[in-house]
């Protein structure tokens, strides 16, 4: 499930880096340790977007000047998204880079259709390899085209899916289709303006700063129905619990698929 988390802006016109996953990471981990349940502290398997709002770019990076900030969380874990908002509507107030954020409202995304073939964007970047303390190899570039770009997240997945437990031999085995097809006119227009779809990102962990090599562009993924839901839900490649690797539908527009959240705060 996919929910939209809704904060009242305070302070407007405050920022953030323009990649800020890690202090969203780092807050989200927080209101965790919060809650003191320790299978909660320790569990990975979710996702999350960028802060999403009217924004303006400076030096400094991305200003918020609407009233309102949206994130994105999804997990296929129920109670850990109530978990976590229970514990995040405990604060009057959070606080990302220099904005105050009051949590407001819940909104859940409707689920979508899962096919064979789905085009998604990437709303948060796409990293392929792990990353260790003074290693440069997850900062090696793969062209998104290769055989080797798809085979890295098949891998990913696969392993990631096998973890849950959620899935028995045979259906793991069943999921041998797999293929990342990048949209190469998206890509070819990039290059030609000369601008990037593949960056060097810092991911944290334990207060560890770590460096890895993002993409963001629209693919088409050709897979089984249960591996599209899976990532759609819980992300996609390495990093997802820190932010990495979030997905949405192409030519979709999900604030029209949302519905009121109704969760517990006891």
């Amino acid at each position: 499930m996919r929910v939209r988390i809704v904060f009242a802006l305070k302070n407007r016109g405050s920022h953030v880096p323009f990649h800020h996953q890690f202090m969203l990471a780092q807050m989200i981990k927080g209101i965790l340790m919060k809650g003191q349940n320790s299978e909660m502290i320790n569990y990975t398997l979710y996702n999350f977007s960028g802060l999403k709002g009217q924004t303006k770019v400076s030096r400094k990076g991305l200003h918020f000047y609407s009233s309102r900030v949206t994130l994105v969380l999804s997990s296929p874990n129920k109670d850990f998204i109530d978990y976590f908002l229970k514990n995040l509507f405990n604060f009057e107030q959070v606080e990302i880079g220099t904005l105050f954020l009051k949590p407001e409202s819940v909104e859940l995304e409707e689920t979508i259709e899962f096919e064979d073939s789905i085009k998604f964007i990437c709303i948060s970047p796409l990293v392929l390899l792990s990353s260790s303390f003074n290693d440069s190899t997850a900062k090696r570039f793969i062209q998104p085209e290769t055989d080797t770009f798809s085979d890295m997240l098949y891998d990913s997945t696969i392993q990631r899916m096998q973890e849950t437990g959620r899935f028995s031999e045979e259906e793991i085995k069943s999921f041998y289709k797999f293929q990342i097809v990048p949209d190469k006119s998206y890509l070819a227009r990039l290059t030609a303006a000369q601008k990037k779809f593949a960056r060097i990102y810092p991911v944290f962990d334990q207060d560890v700063k770590y460096e890895v090599r993002g993409y963001t562009f629209p693919f088409t993924m050709y897979a089984a129905p249960k591996v599209q839901e899976f990532v759609f839900h819980s992300g996609l490649g390495q990093f997802t619990h820190k932010g990495f690797g979030m997905l949405d539908v192409a030519n979709s527009n999900p604030s029209q698929r949302v519905l009121n959240y109704e969760f517990s705060y006891a």
